[in-house]
């Protein structure tokens, strides 16, 4: 297998491996369809990174390994779809083949410490600490799963997951991991697997009449007219205090009084972005911002929902009123738009992928939800700070990135190590863009507040 990291890498693989469920797949022949939604992020894959110190009390890193490699087994017992691999229906949809084929694990030393690694490391280096494969023409000997473990000189521990979004959103991702830990521990998992890909489909009376809908219509249209696959992109990661979030809302108060930090934080990026690509005053500012909806529903899902759930939404601004009243204007709009959203526009945007299956109930070819327009991701939410392997160890820093973006950009707004309000920022954009944005004039007097800058 090859692995990113050319020569020179920090990064050495020690050896690679599959990992079964300690439990076979029973009944054999079993499969698992994956949604409409699931479908819809056949363009895309996650990369997540769980960075913990060692425990001086703890037995040496190679015992912990072993450790890590145990409990895994044990967890995929509960994450049966995990250890499949995809294979196509006769309609011309993806299901899971449910064996016990396994996920790969890789192990990896690195030639440093931990500390000096997240002081140095780049966007680019981080992804040698999580291993990924594209899904090849024939997926039946593929894993959609990679899991690295690697160790730092001196003792710490990277756990790196990365799988196609076909089988996870970035909240389901972090859910596994989070699992992982509550049976590494010893314990029930927190927020068990529901497995049912019917939760999030077309309703019978469908509705496609919404603004939801007509912006995920657009989208499917505007890839094939304009692509941009030849453009380099780059990313930064912000960290901000809970100081300098307050200092933020602070800002904006007069505009919103309702104003939460991802809006702030949202809006701050979205004009700051709009600057660094130089749009003309009279070019309306385009944002698609991507949430969540499993504890937005009526009938809400379990946490644990496996797959995808995430809906996106379109609000717009004028140029010349973004250049003229700034972010604070900006989180105001953000603000009414989210808080204008219910449900119907999210079961709307499913009628519509749903209302363009063929005759045979394929599902449309995918196009990238991550795109065209500069995309805002919320992940405050993500309970990545709650996998603690040993009890009390939280990870010191989680890291996510999602493949194969593409137009205008994305915007993670994620939670922060420290206790309270402070997030973290991961801004990927065209890589001249990205050497505007973090010399913004609305971004450097922030830096002295600022915990991490990425290098790009």
């Amino acid at each position: 297998m090859e692995r990113e990291g050319g020569k020179g890498s920090r990064v050495k693989v020690k050896g690679i491996m599959s990992s079964v469920s300690s439990m076979p797949v029973a009944p054999p022949g079993k499969t698992y369809p994956l949604s409409m939604l699931d479908h819809a992020m056949r363009l895309h894959h996650i990369r997540a990174v769980f960075y913990y110190r060692s425990d001086p009390a703890e037995p040496s890193c190679p015992v912990e390994r072993e450790r890590l490699k145990d409990s895994l087994t044990e967890t995929l017992s509960f994450y049966v779809p995990m250890t499949g691999r995809l294979r196509l229906q006769e309609n011309g949809n993806w299901e899971v083949k449910c064996t016990d084929a396994g996920v790969r694990v890789v192990e990896t030393s690195v030639g440093c410490t931990l500390e000096e690694w997240l002081r140095t490391v780049t966007p680019e280096e981080e992804k040698e600490v999580t291993y990924w494969l594209e899904m090849p023409e024939d997926p039946s000997i593929w894993s959609p799963y990679y899991i690295q473990i690697n160790e730092f000189e001196g003792g710490g521990i990277a756990i790196g997951l990365s799988c196609t979004h076909m089988h996870a959103d970035p909240t389901c991702a972090t859910l596994f991991v989070k699992s992982w830990s509550d049976v590494h521990r010893g314990g029930a998992i927190t927020h068990p697997p529901f497995f049912h890909p019917p939760g999030l489909r077309g309703r019978p009376t469908p509705n496609t009449d919404t603004k939801s809908a007509k912006h995920y219509e657009a989208k499917s249209k505007a890839e094939a007219r304009s692509p941009s696959t030849n453009i380099k992109m780059s990313t930064a990661t912000f960290r901000f205090s809970e100081e300098t979030v307050k200092k933020l809302l602070a800002e904006i108060h007069p505009h919103c009084t309702e104003a939460t930090p991802f809006d702030a934080l949202a809006a701050l990026f979205w004009v700051c972005a709009s600057r660094a690509k130089g749009l003309a005053a009279s070019k309306t500012r385009s944002l698609s911002v991507g949430f969540d909806i499993r504890k937005l529903l009526h009938a809400p899902l379990p946490h644990g929902f496996y797959g995808n759930a995430l809906h996106f939404s379109n609000v717009v601004m004028d140029g010349s009123e973004m250049e003229e009243k700034g972010f604070g204007r900006a989180a105001g709009i953000l603000r009414r738009h989210l808080s204008g959203l219910d449900e119907e526009e999210y079961w709307s945007a499913i009628d519509w992928m749903e209302s363009q299956k063929d005759a045979d109930g394929k599902f449309a070819a995918p196009f990238r939800m991550y795109g065209p327009e500069l995309t805002v991701l919320n992940m405050e939410h993500a309970l990545a700070y709650e996998a603690m392997f040993d009890k009390g160890v939280k990870p010191v820093l989680v890291s996510y990135r999602i493949g194969n973006v593409d137009g205008e950009g994305l915007v993670m707004v994620l939670p922060s190590p420290e206790e309270g309000i402070g997030k973290t920022v991961t801004v990927t954009l065209p890589t001249h863009e990205i050497k505007k944005l973090v010399e913004d004039e609305e971004i450097l007097p922030l830096k002295s507040h600022l915990l991490v800058v990425d290098k790009y």
